[in-house]
């Protein structure tokens, strides 16, 4: 099925992703498109129904600046264009663009003018704050831009006004033409999503059908059509892509999917009996699980390097992964291709959770040339290069809102769908210093208490990723009439949209104390607690 599609054409804001998502949201699918793609590649295979043009830190009038893609007018489609983008617009229709007397950023509040449009909604409803008397109807929003519209291109009108822009909502209805000054895809724009719904349902016409339901069929489909009568191996850590992955491919094919759960010994506390419990018993997913914990400790004796850490543990997991595949794949029966520099058989399809962000960094690449590395991705992949496999993505297409809508719609316990991110060395980074098995067993039994009592306060799904880091150090303490000599842990709440950037998240005092009493109480010896208030930056995420 070729769902009606909104093109975002990315010209270089930090809210490009966010737009698409914004429009995902209202069941319309969009894709994310860098401005100087070829017509031919932005367009092919879409039944394209209008585009959005994102903002950007450039200047229209500045030589280099990210021009307009001459298909955008030539197609005849309702086009809106949002700060940059709308200044773009403008400039390429013969408006006049300049630079502010005054820039404005942050909280504004904007009056919206007489005019019946469908972006708007004539201006006084829908997207308008409620007002009773014939005071103009104001709308709040975000402002984030240093240049305005001056003169508004022939055809146009004005639709909005702030106190520093003239224009900050311009429209041709006509054409379906239409600008905003302001970023209707933060949160900071209340009533930014119906903007976005109106322009996409009412203006462009898109039917609203990006559904998980519809997309879990599809998905199906295709599927079943790539693998025929394969078999797929599907790498399952326990983790929100890899676990959907699995319960769509199961869904799809059934007993043709084997799941390969590889237990290094570093996972949270109950994690391993649930993947095997969730997948093996209740959804009947055929899988094997491999307790290879042994291994993977006597690779980490010694070691306090971080760095060192993980590419062992990637080491070992690729060598587990490839045993374990070649036995897989003699169970599955004789193949017709075999690996041309090894003994094992084909394993036909392996199950990857790609995301749409990652296809987007791939396809960009000038990001990735300037990027330097801080650490070794979370992740422990790496496969082998000469195993013969052909991938299957069925995820790509989305975001990791839409993955864990997907997740429920499948059946996948909360605990699950809901998971914060959890690196692929696992606990080997949160045990700073060197990794033991009474050290993994503290932290553990810390980082259990701490996620115990965050969801017993609701706080869970309210925070983005929490955790218990186990310290290289030790601090003198009073427990009863003794004197302690005990390990210290340190506590992890944030805050983030997209990861990228994170602030500590302010947890309430009293249960940060309970926590606190707990551990100290609970957990043989630790006897000091700590909570982390670094923002990322300056800091990492993660301790290593």
């Amino acid at each position: 099925m070729t769902h009606d599609t909104i093109i975002v054409l990315d010209f270089g804001s930090q809210y490009a992703q966010l737009i698409a998502r914004r429009v995902r949201e209202q069941r319309v699918y969009s894709e994310l498109v860098h401005w100087d793609t070829p017509a031919k590649q932005a367009l092919a295979g879409k039944s394209v129904k209008g585009f959005i043009l994102s903002g950007g830190p450039a200047s229209v009038y500045e030589p280099g600046a990210p021009t307009l893609p001459a298909y955008v007018l030539e197609s005849g489609l309702p086009v809106l264009g949002i700060c940059y983008g709308m200044q773009l617009l403008a400039y390429n229709l013969g408006g006049s663009v300049a630079p502010s007397q005054a820039r404005e950023y942050g909280p504004a509040e904007i009056e919206l003018l007489e005019g019946d449009n469908p972006l708007l909604a004539g201006g006084k409803s829908h997207v308008a704050s409620p007002t009773s008397d014939p005071q103009p109807a104001t709308l709040a929003v975000w402002m984030s831009h240093g240049d305005r519209i001056e003169r508004l291109p022939a055809g146009w009108q004005a639709l909005a006004r702030s106190t520093n822009s003239p224009y900050a909502a311009m429209g041709d209805p006509a054409r379906g033409y239409y600008g905003l000054q302001f970023h209707p895809e933060v949160t900071h724009t209340p009533q930014g999503a119906a903007l976005l719904r109106a322009f996409a349902v009412d203006v462009c016409g898109a039917a609203a059908d990006w559904t998980p339901a519809n997309f879990i069929a599809e998905a199906s489909t295709a599927v079943r059509a790539q693998v025929g009568q394969g078999h797929v191996l599907c790498g399952l850590s326990g983790g929100v892509d890899s676990s959907v992955v699995a319960a769509l491919l199961h869904k799809a094919i059934g007993d043709q999917l084997t799941c390969l759960f590889v237990d290094h010994g570093l996972l949270r506390q109950g994690e391993a009996e649930q993947v095997i419990d969730t997948f093996q018993r209740h959804m009947q997913v055929p899988l094997v699980a491999v307790n290879a914990t042994e291994a993977f400790l006597a690779d980490l004796e010694g070691i306090t390097d971080p760095e060192t850490k993980r590419k062992r543990i990637g080491n070992r997991f690729i060598r587990v992964f490839e045993q374990e595949s070649a036995r897989i794949a003699v169970r599955w029966g004789p193949s017709d291709h075999r690996s041309s520099s090894t003994d094992y058989p084909s394993i036909g399809y392996l199950a990857q959770g790609t995301l749409y962000p990652d296809v987007i960094e791939s396809a960009s690449g000038s990001r990735e040339k300037a990027a330097r590395t801080i650490k070794t991705h979370h992740n422990v992949g790496g496969l082998p290069e000469d195993m013969s496999f052909q991938l299957i993505e069925p995820l790509r297409l989305l975001f990791k809102d839409e993955v864990r809508a997907v997740g429920e719609a499948l059946g996948l316990p909360e605990e699950i769908v809901w998971r914060h991110p959890f690196p692929g060395p696992g606990l080997a980074i949160r045990v700073l210093g060197e990794v033991t098995w009474p050290r993994l067993e503290t932290l553990r039994r810390a980082d259990a208490i701490l996620l115990e009592e965050l969801r017993a306060a609701g706080l869970y799904r309210a925070t983005s990723q929490v955790f218990a880091v186990l310290l290289p150090v030790k601090s003198v303490g009073v427990m009863g009439d003794n004197r302690t000599y005990a390990d210290v842990v340190a506590l992890r709440a944030v805050s983030t949209d997209d990861f990228m950037t994170a602030d500590w998240t302010r947890l309430p005092y009293d249960l940060l104390a309970r926590i606190s009493n707990r551990i100290v109480n609970e957990v043989p010896g630790v006897n000091r607690v700590v909570y982390d208030i670094t923002p990322k930056p300056p800091g990492t995420i993660e301790w290593e």
